[in-house]
């Protein structure tokens, strides 16, 4: 499993014009091909009265899946610059749709690659760009006397804590990168003197902002 990827977080529309013609950019996060194909097929829907939808998606699965459209536009002018840009962004598993009512005016071959990439850039930025981390979900458990110190390691290292229950003893749920699993356990052994009760819950993507904060999704 791909340890850490970018993706985007929400379903998003953003529009530009250029020269007249209206550019509508509606983008989403997908999972697989079938998602992507009927996002495809309900803005076509949408915008049945539209010049053009074209479209681009980038998916990594057990392979990468790439695929654009350029609907009627001269070949190589909206869904490669469209797929460039998600590509350039450096996210996956999302798919984008720029529809375009034509305003009245050619805008040539240069113009149309500059708008259809501008219209993307604007919805994948109106998605919002998050990244996804694959961690391991481990529960610790310590008694009160130890637990500032424990706390205070997890955030010195700026591991993700989900949540601190109070109880008996206090609980805590981290996410810890995958590949730090080991280290982690092994340090915070050392840190409580085995006292710690530490069980890994199994292993989860989780979403974090650009400033790395957990998004619950």
């Amino acid at each position: 499993m791909i340890k850490e990827y970018k993706t985007v977080l929400n379903e998003a529309v953003a529009q530009t014009e250029e020269k007249k013609s209206r550019f509508i950019a509606s983008v989403k996060h997908v999972k697989c091909e079938e998602e992507a194909l009927e996002f495809v097929s309900r803005l076509k829907t949408q915008y049945w009265d539209a010049t053009h939808n074209v479209y681009a998606y980038h998916i990594v699965g057990d392979s990468v899946i790439q695929r654009f459209s350029d609907d009627g536009e001269p070949s190589g002018t909206a869904g490669i610059p469209v797929l460039e840009v998600i590509k350039k962004t450096g996210i996956q598993d999302v798919v984008v749709v720029v529809t375009r009512y034509f305003g009245g005016t050619l805008l040539g071959a240069a113009g149309l690659i500059r708008a259809y990439g501008k219209c993307a850039a604007a919805g994948i930025e109106a998605a919002n760009i998050v990244k996804r981390l694959l961690c391991q979900e481990i529960i610790v458990i310590v008694e009160y006397t130890i637990f500032g110190k424990v706390q205070n390691k997890l955030e010195v290292d700026e591991y993700i804590i989900k949540e601190i229950n109070y109880e008996q003893d206090v609980q805590l749920t981290v996410y810890i990168p995958v590949e730090s699993t080991e280290v982690f356990i092994k340090n915070l052994t050392e840190l409580t003197n085995a006292t710690a009760i530490i069980e890994a819950k199994g292993e989860v993507y989780i979403t974090v902002d650009q400033n790395g904060k957990i998004i619950n999704t």
